[in-house]
């Protein structure tokens, strides 16, 4: 990986810290998006080969995780009149020490894994495996339905980033299915955050086990 990519993936690791130690939803989608956008840049930097085809990929990219995303988001916050996180399953300060220990392990373990010679100091492999294991926290220690799109969204990124290892065998269709697979997830959970703050004028999804067959 270029040397140049390098503080890109450490500030996309510090926001991992930001989604997880914020309650604030606003600045908490708002770092996510300039994640995303971040990551969408990362093929210029690590493959300045990759041509019009790779180019126009990478303009979609950050586009979709930089904009579009963000204001599906940010419509659905309006929508179900929430601002902030309360009353995590797991609180923000503990939050930040798993998402420490998790950035932690994720760098020794990444040093364990049979990589190419090329990718064997890259900070690509524990900065995608620390993003995965953030999202991870989100997705199971946030009530709130939007929160846990973020979540999503952040796991997402990680799995982006791991991607970036093979962008030069697979096959650039395969990333435009996964992004039109996260755009097409995230607007149903709009939709689906939408009903929850309708039916049970809260959008939390504990609200759910009061569903009946």
């Amino acid at each position: 990986m270029a040397h140049a990519a390098e503080p890109v993936l450490i500030l996309a690791v510090a926001l991992n810290f930001v989604a997880l130690g914020v309650s604030r939803l606003r600045p908490v989608i708002h770092g996510v998006a300039l994640q995303g956008a971040l990551l969408g840049i990362l093929p210029f930097l690590t493959h300045p080969e990759i041509g019009l085809r790779g180019g126009l990929l990478v303009g979609g990219t950050v586009a979709l995780k930089g904009l579009v995303i963000p204001a599906l988001l940010f419509r659905a916050m309006r929508e179900a009149n929430i601002q902030h996180e309360v009353q995590p399953v797991v609180g923000f300060i503990a939050s930040l020490v798993l998402g420490a220990v998790g950035t932690g392990l994720a760098f020794v373990s990444a040093s364990t894994l049979p990589l190419a010679d090329e990718h064997t100091n890259a900070l690509v492999v524990p900065a995608s495996l620390s993003t995965v294991l953030t999202g991870f926290l989100m997705l199971t220690t946030r009530r709130k339905a939007i929160m846990q799109v973020v979540g999503y969204l952040i796991l997402e990124n990680g799995i982006f980033l791991f991607g970036l290892l093979l962008v030069e065998a697979m096959p650039f269709l395969v990333e435009i299915g996964v992004l039109l697979d996260l755009f097409t997830g995230v607007f149903v959970m709009g939709i689906i955050i939408h009903h929850i703050n309708r039916e049970f004028a809260a959008a939390g999804t504990e609200q759910l086990s009061e569903l009946k067959d």
